[in-house]
């Protein structure tokens, strides 16, 4: 109904009290608030629905012109132009100072418009993923945006280390600079703790180097590639001295603290849409039906397949809602009999995991055994398979427990959602578990000692004797392994069953096959064991971060060409806001189990005497105490009670307040967002009531 007509009105005559009170609001409001109403009346005043239906929006824009922008608010052109106006009007009465501050404020904004519209120009990667999310939808797209801002934290991640630690020793090396290596003498230093014999540089077999090139040995050992090669104490400068054990501890605590805050920031947007769309069920009936097309498809394929994309997640919602009656409908034999059954299927999961485990235990344990004999006189296959044999254990495992869990997960009577979302949380957890396990079983062969003790030198120097550069060159090989099983899956699996499939389809067992799906789970639980890797490396291996992002490069021109060629997009697509969320989540995860065994091989493995910068300290740790004794006497007091029980047990205290209060406030912010869908749902049956009266005053004025 035209609300112009009502404003006239409304603002010069007011209705009946008796009428106003007919409203289903205020009829509603009565019946919760029977005391204030109480209180009300006893004071003479009225609930009435509103006084004038002047657009509460409009008084909004008119009292914030001066500071808000226009652009921002849904309205018409011909309403911004008249708010123009009135800002343009409002202008002149001010004084010259205060619109020499709007107008700096007007052209900063224009200013950081102009610049932001130059950054999203020089994007990597733009036109490409633009192409594919016109193609195949923003769900896809995301996960090409995932990769590209791996691409971008690695990018990162080999600056700084970098700047801090290999640019200083590089300028020194060759001379470029008038500065020189420091090398302090060790004390009370048994010789035997600081010999380490690299491999000969005699008659080398050609293969050898294919080898070295693979397993980070030989050659690469003696580079800047590990971490053994950084044996240097300092590097003295003409005004200063360049502390390179502070500065390689400090970089690595960088580049982890930049991640965290870099997953974190791009996290909490997608949160937010995540918690709004998972408050109302009906709201995301809406959402699909009314706004779930993605207007960016301009392929036909990709519109049909968003079409049954669709249908597939009304689908779902309907089970879900299916489940949950029959979940409420159930008796208490049948809740005690599922719930056994899934407490022996979780069992079967986590038998499942433990002889992964296991497996990857045994092989790390065996590889490192047979690695220190004579390997030379092993034949070139034998070789690389001793070398690989964690990683090929890894890669299977991988493999396989996807697939069984996929089937355990029919049998345990979850709804279509979350068996996707505990599928792929088991995926992840054993994924990323993996890594740890192989790092802690080396940990574990590091700091034990079979026939003779490690007090010594406090860790097994006979096998070890640069224990930091085989856990770097482990990392190496996982990381190496991972970009060759990526490569050879897309050229000797996807690529055969593409050709196939398109010239062979007339067979039955080609039909049961099917076309490869480009699953965007599995795909990012792949990119994040990756990213999983290079952040332990990192430490042991400082130029990872770049043959990281050199592999994510790879990976992503490989991905491009096996989605357009090969594949096709899986009919279980993600939301663009999912996606995000999911890839991050997944992403800060493996950035926790990240950051355990980086833990504890800093504060609590010796570090080696033979090798690296830490060789005058029994732990990489003891850096940081020994820095901060050089500082002068109040500041070492301040940090020492910033680090003691005194000031933590307080700071978590009030930190626990903080979060006390955030909890609080979201909980009222929560109750005021149920009342406000409350007033909006009693305001369209107050317009609905309304109509109805006006409609049968109409007829009543008609039969007079």
């Amino acid at each position: 109904y035209p609300e112009s007509l009502s404003l006239d009105s409304s603002c010069f005559s007011s209705p009946p009290v008796n009428f106003l009170q007919e409203l289903p609001s205020y009829r509603s409001i009565a019946r919760k608030r029977t005391s204030i109403l109480t209180r009300d009346k006893q004071s003479g005043t009225l609930l009435k629905p509103t006084d004038c239906y002047r657009s509460p929006l409009e008084e909004g824009i008119t009292e914030s012109l001066s500071s808000q922008s226009i652009r921002k608010y849904a309205l018409n052109i011909s309403e911004k132009r008249r708010l123009r106006a009135i800002q343009e009007t409002q202008m002149k009465y001010l004084s010259e100072w205060d619109q020499w501050k709007q107008y700096s404020s007007k052209s900063w904004k224009r200013f950081l418009e102009k610049a932001h519209e130059m950054t999203t120009r020089l994007e990597l990667w733009r036109d490409d993923i633009r192409s594919i999310e016109g193609k195949f939808g923003t769900g896809i797209r995301s996960y090409f945006s995932f990769l590209r801002f791996l691409v971008l934290l690695n990018l990162v991640v080999f600056v700084i280390i970098f700047m801090l630690v290999l640019l200083p020793v590089l300028l020194t090396k060759y001379k470029i600079t008038d500065s020189s290596f420091i090398f302090s003498p060790s004390k009370d230093m048994d010789k035997e703790c600081t010999v380490y014999r690299r491999s000969s540089s005699g008659l080398v077999y050609f293969y050898s180097y294919i080898i070295d090139l693979l397993s980070g040995t030989g050659f690469l050992e003696k580079t800047c590639l590990f971490y053994g090669n950084y044996t240097i104490d300092g590097v003295k400068f003409q005004n200063f001295t360049y502390d390179l054990p502070l500065a390689y501890l400090v970089s690595t605590i960088a580049y982890l603290a930049l991640s965290l805050l870099w997953i974190v920031k791009r996290s909490v947007e997608g949160f937010k849409i995540n918690l709004i769309r998972s408050e109302e069920h009906f709201q995301s009936y809406c959402n699909k039906i009314f706004a779930g097309w993605d207007f960016c498809i301009t392929n036909r394929s990709m519109a049909d397949l968003k079409h049954s994309s669709l249908r597939y997640e009304l689908r779902a919602d309907l089970e879900e809602e299916r489940i949950r009656q029959k979940i409420a409908e159930r008796t208490s034999e049948e809740t005690i009999r599922i719930y056994s059954l899934r407490l022996f299927l979780n069992c079967i999961v986590l038998a499942v995991l433990a002889a992964c485990f296991y497996a990857i235990y045994r092989a790390t344990i065996f590889s490192q055994e047979h690695m220190k004999k004579e390997i030379d006189k092993m034949v070139f296959g034998e070789n690389l398979l001793i070398l690989y044999l964690p990683s090929i254990v890894i890669t299977l495992a991988n493999f396989i427990t996807p697939v069984i869990f996929a089937k355990i997960i029919h049998y345990e009577d979850y709804s279509p959602g979350f068996e996707i979302r505990l599928t792929i949380l088991r995926c992840v957890f054993m994924r990323l578990a993996t890594i740890c396990v192989l790092v802690f079983t080396l940990g574990s062969k590091i700091t034990s000692c079979d026939n003779y003790t490690c007090e010594l030198c406090g860790y097994n120097q006979k096998l070890y004797p640069c224990w930091e550069t085989q856990v770097g060159q482990e990392m190496y090989k996982l990381m190496i392994f991972d970009l060759i099983i990526i490569l050879a899956v897309t050229l000797f699996v996807d690529f055969p069953r593409k050709l196939l499939v398109t010239y062979c389809s007339s067979w039955k067992v080609i039909q049961c096959w099917g076309q490869q799906e480009f699953a965007i789970p599995d795909n990012v639980l792949g990119i994040v064991y990756g990213q999983t890797i290079c952040w332990i490396g990192a430490f042991f291996s400082p130029l990872i971060p770049a043959i990281a992002t050199v592999k994510f490069i790879i990976i992503f021109y490989v991905k491009k060409m096996s989605l357009i060629y090969t594949c096709r997009p899986s009919p279980r697509q993600f939301r663009a806001s999912n996606s995000n969320f999911f890839f991050l989540l997944v992403l800060l995860i493996g950035l926790c189990l990240a950051i355990i065994p980086l833990t504890i091989s800093m504060a609590r493995i010796p570090s080696s005497k033979a090798c690296g910068p830490f060789t005058k300290f029994n732990t990489t740790w003891e850096v940081m105490p020994k820095t901060v004794s050089t500082f002068p006497s109040s500041l070492q007091s301040l940090i020492h009670h910033i680090t003691s029980e005194a000031f933590a047990v307080p700071f978590f205290m009030i930190i626990c307040l903080v979060m006390f209060y955030f909890i609080a406030l979201a909980g009222a912010h929560k109750q005021v967002v149920i009342q406000l869908r409350e007033q909006l749902s009693l305001e369209s049956r107050d317009k609905r009531y309304l109509i109805q009266k006006l409609t049968e005053a109409q007829k009543d004025i008609r039969e007079q």
